[in-house]
């Protein structure tokens, strides 16, 4: 199944702030939070910060990275065929820099696939009901590349 990727960190090359993995099907959806106890890049304290906890209260896990990464892992583990798709470089190298859990030890991944697709014209951002949120981001794009494939 396709997986569309959204995440939020703390600046450019920052550390990872929250993660939203949506399906293409069904209402399965991924989010997390990854608690940060600052500084804040100041973008990112005006324009993210404040929408963190903007999601149904029954997605919304706080986890710290090593617990997250594991949680990640069990949430694709019913998946054989995973293909995670991002607009963002970024996206993707945080997503797998979180399954990394030690020097030379990663989580208990089966099989991944990434893509990278471009969205020129298109901002998630702009189009998400919670700009800046990963999971409604998330949201935005699978709506928007799905209707592109129609």
């Amino acid at each position: 199944m396709r997986y569309f990727l959204d995440t939020e960190f703390n600046g450019f090359g920052g550390e990872l702030l929250s993660l939203a993995l949506v399906p293409e099907d069904g209402d399965q959806e991924y989010y997390v939070v990854i608690p940060h106890d600052g500084p804040w890049h100041p973008w990112v304290e005006k324009h993210v910060v404040p929408y963190l906890d903007s999601v149904p209260p029954m997605l919304l896990n706080k986890l710290d990275r090593v617990a997250a990464a594991f949680d990640v892992a069990a949430y694709l583990s019913q998946d054989a065929d995973a293909m995670i798709i991002a607009d963002w470089p970024e996206d993707i190298a945080l997503f797998c820099r979180l399954l990394l859990v030690g020097e030379t030890d990663i989580v208990d991944v089966r099989r991944l696939r990434f893509e990278f697709r471009r969205t020129p014209g298109f901002s998630t951002a702009r189009n998400s009901k919670v700009p800046h949120n990963a999971l409604h981001d998330a949201r935005a794009l699978r709506d928007h590349l799905m209707a592109l494939e129609d």
